[in-house]
């Protein structure tokens, strides 16, 4: 019978492993995530990771980077559909006097308005 180390330390990847029914696994540990606040379009980013990129999304995740990522993707794209939004609106013409006199074209406007904006945010940000 062969007499077995418990614990071994591999110098060539600098990891320790433990002696566990006749094999050796490597001991790992993960860091407590940080909590991040993911939105919409952090969630949405995260579900295309996975499906498309699943490589990248397991990297992520493993390294324990994934909700800081995700929670500045969410941020990055609420800035940007912001912005979008307002420069719409400016070379539209669509602004509070038009909202005063006639509320109906101003949320027809407005909805159009977001959905191209969102329309944008989704294909340069989030699914790219």
């Amino acid at each position: 019978m062969i007499d077995l180390k418990k614990h071994i330390h591999d110098s060539a990847n600098g990891l320790d492993y433990a002696l566990v029914n006749d094999h050796y696994l490597p001991n790992l540990t993960v860091a407590a995530p940080a909590e991040h606040p993911i939105g919409r379009w952090g969630r949405l980013h995260k579900m295309y990771l996975k499906e498309q990129h699943p490589i990248r999304y397991n990297q992520l995740l493993l390294s324990g980077e994934l909700g800081g990522y995700l929670a500045k993707l969410d941020k990055q794209t609420e800035e940007q559909l912001a912005l979008t939004i307002r420069q719409m609106q400016e070379a539209e013409g669509v602004t509070e006097a038009l909202k005063a006199a006639d509320q109906l074209e101003w949320v027809r406007r407005m909805n159009n308005i977001r959905n191209r904006a969102e329309e944008i945010v989704y294909n340069e940000i989030v699914y790219k």
